[in-house]
């Protein structure tokens, strides 16, 4: 999971920024998902100015409710990998992504909760659902607003497939097939008889 979160520092754009877990899951989720956030190094980010936006951020949602804990705090472009928790809609950044080394955890109660948090976001370019029953895997994957979904795995794009999003996240795929049609150039001759 950690990968998934701190993958380029978590400046991918699909990298995972919300963590949404069941309630009976989500204290051994969340020590291990901590212990290896902390644990693990990551490169400086992409700017300066990228390292103070996180902060910024990451500093209004802890002044505004929320909980971090972190191994360390930010040196120049260097910021610290941490977790974030007890981030509610009240919280700037419930609404925002961040790109950096930090991941927000959520607990929900059910899985219909789970996918109206999930969807409560004006982002919608990727998501990852982990379930140990298939059906259920499919049936939430099937309801969260995205552009790509990805069922027990991260890191699963492909050139081969289509890769895009929705909401304020992009319009439109790239790669894959539908890409590749975006590079054709197609003729409609449409004739009355």
């Amino acid at each position: 999971m950690t990968s998934a979160r701190l993958d380029n520092a978590g400046q991918t754009c699909n990298a995972a920024k919300r963590f949404i877990v069941v309630d009976d899951l989500y204290e051994p989720f969340l020590e291990k998902f901590t212990a290896a956030v902390l644990a693990s190094r990551v490169a400086p980010l992409s700017s300066l100015a990228a390292a103070e936006r996180l902060e910024e951020q990451v500093d209004r949602a802890v002044l505004q409710g929320a909980t971090l804990t972190t191994a360390g705090k930010r040196e120049g472009a260097s910021y610290a990998p941490g977790v974030l928790t007890g981030v509610t809609p009240a919280n700037d950044a419930y609404h925002e992504e961040l790109f950096g080394p930090v991941g927000v955890v959520f607990r929900v109660a059910s899985e219909d909760e789970a996918v109206t948090l999930a969807n409560d976001t004006p982002f919608g370019l990727g998501a990852y659902v982990f379930a140990t029953d298939p059906e259920q895997a499919a049936r939430v994957a099937d309801r969260i607003e995205a552009g790509m979904v990805f069922v027990n795995g991260v890191m699963l794009d492909s050139p081969e497939l289509p890769f895009g999003g929705i909401k304020s996240s992009g319009f439109g795929r790239e790669l894959g097939r539908y890409g590749l049609e975006e590079f054709v150039n197609k003729k409609l001759i449409r004739t009355v008889h």
